[in-house]
C-alpha cells in the first residue's frame, strides 16, 4: 500500500504531445534540426516513449505554424520555403514589426525595459559561446516584444513569420552574427525607451533590412544527422514524468 501511495499519475498523452512539441520547435528553432530534416514518428516516439499517435499530434501542431511539411507517404519533415517566398516573408515580417513597436514606443513600463534588456544580455553571454542558443534567442526577442503589446493576434503572427523567416536564413543565410543582432536589439529597446515611433520603426527597418541583407542566393548543403541524437537534449529538458516514459513501455 505505501509504495501504491507513493507512485506519481502516470503523465498524460496529452503532456507528452506537449513535451514533443515543444522539444521539436527549440530544436527547429535553434537549427538542430534544419529544413528537410526528415522527422520519422517511430524514431521521435523512441526518444520520448511515446505512441505515434502522440507524436503524429505534435508534428500537426507543428504543420499548422508552418514550420513541418506533411508528406503524404513520405512522412514528415522541416519545412523547406523556397527562395521565391522569402521577399513575400520580410515584407510581412516588417509590417508586422512596425505595428509592434508602434505600439509599444513611449509606452513600456521600466518593467518591461529591464525584461528586455535582461534579454539581450542573455543573447550577448550565447554570443560565441553557445550559437544555436544565440539564434533561438535573437527569434525570441521579437517575439516577447508582440507578447508586450497584449495582443494575442500579434503573438500568433509574429511568433510564426519570425520561424519561417528562420528557416529562410537557416536555408540561405550567411552564417548567423549574434553580435549584429545584440546592437540592433539594443538599439530597438533605446528607441521604443525614447517613445518616439518613427525612430523605433527607422530602426526597425534597418534591423530587419540588415537580417534580410545577410541573406544568400544558394541553398546551404543540409546534414544528414540521426534524429534521435538531435533531439536528446531537448528530451533532456522535458519536464520529470516525460523522461521517465522513455524507458517505460509506449502507450
Amino acid at each position: 500500500m505505501a509504495k501504491d501511495a507513493e507512485k506519481k499519475p502516470a503523465k498524460r498523452p496529452g503532456d507528452r504531445a506537449e513535451a514533443i512539441y515543444r522539444a521539436l520547435r527549440h530544436a527547429i528553432i535553434e537549427q538542430a534540426l534544419e529544413p528537410g530534416a526528415k522527422l520519422p514518428e517511430d524514431a521521435i516516439g523512441e526518444r520520448f516513449g511515446a505512441s505515434r499517435t502522440i507524436v503524429r499530434h505534435a508534428l500537426g501542431r507543428l504543420a499548422a505554424e508552418g514550420l513541418v511539411e506533411l508528406r503524404r507517404n513520405r512522412g514528415a519533415a522541416v519545412a523547406t520555403p523556397g527562395w521565391d517566398q522569402a521577399g513575400d516573408l520580410f515584407d510581412i515580417r516588417l509590417g508586422l514589426e512596425r505595428l509592434v513597436v508602434t505600439r509599444l514606443a513611449g509606452r513600456l513600463t521600466p518593467a518591461q525595459i529591464a525584461t528586455l534588456e535582461a534579454h539581450v544580455a542573455e543573447e550577448e553571454l550565447s554570443r560565441g559561446t553557445d550559437e544555436r542558443r544565440s539564434i533561438r534567442l535573437a527569434t525570441e526577442f521579437h517575439v516577447v516584444l508582440a507578447e508586450m503589446t497584449g495582443s494575442e493576434v500579434l503573438v500568433r503572427y509574429v511568433s510564426e513569420i519570425a520561424l519561417r523567416c528562420g528557416l529562410i536564413l537557416a536555408l540561405y543565410a550567411r552564417p548567423h552574427s549574434s553580435e549584429c543582432a545584440v546592437s540592433e536589439h539594443r538599439a530597438v529597446i533605446a528607441a521604443l525607451a525614447e517613445g518616439d515611433a518613427e525612430a523605433a520603426i527607422a530602426v526597425m527597418d534597418q534591423h530587419l533590412g540588415a537580417v534580410m541583407d545577410r541573406a544568400l542566393i544558394v541553398p546551404r548543403p543540409t546534414k544528414e544527422r540521426d534524429i534521435k541524437a538531435i533531439l536528446a537534449p531537448y528530451a533532456d529538458e522535458a519536464p520529470a514524468g516525460v523522461r521517465r516514459a522513455k524507458g517505460a513501455r509506449k502507450r
